[in-house]
């Protein structure tokens, strides 16, 4: 097996070197058999990164501890699911699970049939094997998942007990598609730049890969948030860690990215702007790779003991100046024929503003992650910036930005006249304002949380606006009824209305961060076995607390009796976890979720004479994001999914050439 798997390694290196000089031969001199070789080594790559992958599941689901990754990662009596999910658990296993995304997302676009003789082929081909080739380097050189242990242990150290959650099955998965995914919009950006190819046919040739990697991206942060919430304990959902920013950053930008290449696909504008977007974006993944491999910053999601930091930053270093390089040279191409702004109130300023909204997001989020480093740099000390920073900073960029999701559905391209944004605007803002009266009457004072869900509905009421008329406009044209209508209306346009429910979806998710950080309760106290403490509606009495055996670990967990307004909601059980393998237990949390609030139990201690001691919160409309999350994921699928009218490939009207 440590032939297989190391041999395949070195020899995938070796072919990506290979691959990667004969591409740019072939396209020195024209000569499609250098190019056909270099395209069959891609696929002799991924085919020898699939043998490594192979090898090291199976080494890790049949506990080879003569591995020195399998030891470290896992156990004996470890689930089989977790055995194989520890892949990712370290340094030399998500390494590989990056390359192999990586060669896996390069043989799709290399061999891909809309692709088929196109001269920017050789050109994608030969930068995402540039990245390949950097990937095996470590494989081979520095983080070996093939390395063997000098004396072979009887048992493993086992799983992260964190790790060992459903959730971390799929969120590092999903976030390392998302990242991995982004590098093929930038090969493209590039070799089009490269081509001096500067209309919009890689945008639309990339549009579902790009939607693609910010559904992954999307679906990791969502799932990292669940996992958060339910097993850390502390009643949150997102602590802007710096590994949490590190991948939402690049979210920001791709979100910028997609809404910005619809400016230049219809008015040839913006055109320096997206190819800066997709450099920035695929440069932040980068430098969340650094984050988490680099240890200049805590976070739990760190890899403790990695010394790729260096490299990482190198790599990241070269790329960005190589593509700004390419940008440069070609920087008065992109200038010619591009269109201009004709008017503040129109589309294109309103998607501008929501760029430029997004990109000052990322940047305060940037700011606040290597502000420490910064400050050790400078002063020798590192000072922490914390949630209380970035809530403050983030709260009124979130509101400007449901503004402006909510005008751009209804202005109109090129001019808007005042009575085009009375006829659009004036009901969803009269309705927007009978919300905001309703709260006040409800008792809420607080003023952010009034403007907020004002915005937010003010946002919803424009959205239902805007594909009621296209109901209704469709209707009277063909005669079908409201659902057919509907159906049929958004399945010939899938990119505008699963925008439409994407937005719907982020509208619902602002709905649960405001009431969840506006509104929220807790208390900490002691019980004795049948007490009881009250919280707002709520009673919680302390019935029994006991011990159980799970494997190898030992489960504390103590039973609750809940009552809500003298409404019996039944039992509920708060854990701590004690696994044999390592010293800090987990937390299982008692939660209790329904629409308006969830309540929330942490076991947090005990004394002998059984006494414990809870922390209980009520985080208002948390339920919100995660369906709010769901919705965003169906929008983009569905905006992705090519349907019967959408699978048409764009005409390629570049530059030829004899090689493709």
């Amino acid at each position: 097996m440590y032939l297989i798997g190391s041999t395949a390694v070195y020899l995938a290196l070796v072919i990506s070197i290979y691959s990667f000089i004969i591409l740019i031969l072939g396209i020195r001199k024209q000569n499609q058999k250098l190019i056909n070789s270099g395209k069959n080594g891609v696929l002799s790559i991924f085919l020898l990164t699939s043998v490594s992958m192979f090898v090291l599941f199976y080494a890790l689901g049949t506990s080879q501890f003569q591995f020195k990754y399998v030891s470290t990662y896992t156990s004996s009596d470890l689930p089989l699911i977790y055995k194989l999910s520890a892949l990712w658990a370290g340094n030399a296993g998500s390494l590989l699970l990056w390359t192999f995304f990586l060669t896996m997302y390069a043989t799709m676009v290399v061999f891909s049939r809309k692709m088929k003789d196109n001269p920017m082929v050789p050109y994608i081909g030969t930068i995402m094997l540039g990245n390949i080739i950097f990937f095996y380097f470590l494989l081979a050189t520095t983080t070996k998942p093939f390395e063997l242990n000098d004396i072979i242990p009887e048992v493993g150290k086992g799983l992260n007990p964190m790790l060992q959650d459903p959730g971390m099955i799929l969120h590092p998965v999903t976030l390392y598609l998302g990242y991995v995914g982004l590098s093929v919009p930038f090969a493209f950006a590039i070799a089009a730049l490269i081509l001096k190819n500067v209309d919009a046919f890689w945008i639309r040739m990339t549009r579902r890969w790009t939607i693609v990697a910010w559904l992954f991206l999307t679906l990791g942060n969502i799932i990292g948030g669940y996992w958060a919430y339910l097993e850390l304990g502390w009643g949150g959902y997102w602590a802007w860690d710096p590994v949490e920013n590190a991948s939402f950053m690049p979210w920001l930008t791709v979100t910028a990215f997609l809404h910005s290449v619809m400016i230049q696909e219809r008015k040839q504008m913006l055109k320096i702007w997206n190819i800066s977007l997709i450099i920035l974006s695929y440069a932040l993944t980068l430098f969340g790779t650094f984050l988490v491999r680099s240890g200049v910053l805590t976070s739990v999601h760190a890899f403790g003991d990695s010394n790729l930091g260096t490299y990482f930053l190198i790599f990241m270093a070269l790329a960005v100046l190589f593509a700004l390089y390419v940008m440069m040279s070609r920087f008065h191409l992109l200038r010619q024929n591009s269109g201009q702004f004709e008017s503040f109130l129109s589309k294109e300023s309103s998607f501008l503003i929501n760029n430029l909204i997004l990109v000052g997001a990322t940047f305060a989020v940037f700011w606040g992650t290597i502000f420490p480093l910064i400050s050790e740099a400078v002063k020798g000390t590192k000072v922490t910036v914390g949630v209380p920073f970035f809530n403050t900073v983030m709260s009124p960029i979130m509101l400007a930005l449901m503004f402006v999701m909510a005008i751009c559905p209804l202005i109109a391209w090129q001019r808007s006249t005042v009575r085009n944004l009375r006829k659009n605007f004036l009901i969803p803002a009269i309705l927007s304002l009978l919300v905001a009266m309703l709260l006040i009457l409800l008792g809420i004072k607080k003023a952010y949380p009034i403007i907020g869900f004002a915005v937010v509905a003010f946002m919803i009421f424009t959205h239902i606006l805007e594909i009621s008329r296209g109901v209704k406009a469709r209707k009277s044209v063909t005669g079908e009824n409201v659902i057919v209508a509907l159906g049929r209306l958004m399945s010939r346009n899938r990119r505008r209305y699963g925008g439409y429910i994407v937005h719907i979806g982020i509208a619902l998710m602002a709905v649960g961060i405001i009431g969840s950080n506006n509104f929220n309760v807790e208390t900490m106290k002691t019980l004795a076995m049948g007490e009881s403490i009250e919280l707002a509606e709520y009673t919680i009495t302390y019935e029994n607390l006991q011990q159980k055996r799970e494997g190898i670990n030992d489960v504390v967990f103590a039973t609750l009796k809940i009552n809500k307004n003298g409404q019996d909601l039944g039992y509920a059980e708060a854990e701590k976890i004690f696994y044999g393998s390592f010293e800090q237990p987990s937390t299982e949390v008692a939660l209790i979720s329904n629409w308006d609030e969830d309540l929330y139990i942490v076991l947090s201690g005990w004394e002998q004479d059984l006494r414990a001691t809870f922390v209980i919160r009520i985080n208002p409309l948390v339920k919100w994001i995660w369906t709010g999350g769901m919705v965003v994921l169906i929008g983009a699928i569905f905006a992705v999914w090519s349907g019967k009218y959408g699978n048409i490939t764009p005409r390629y009207k570049g530059v030829r050439r004899h090689v493709s």
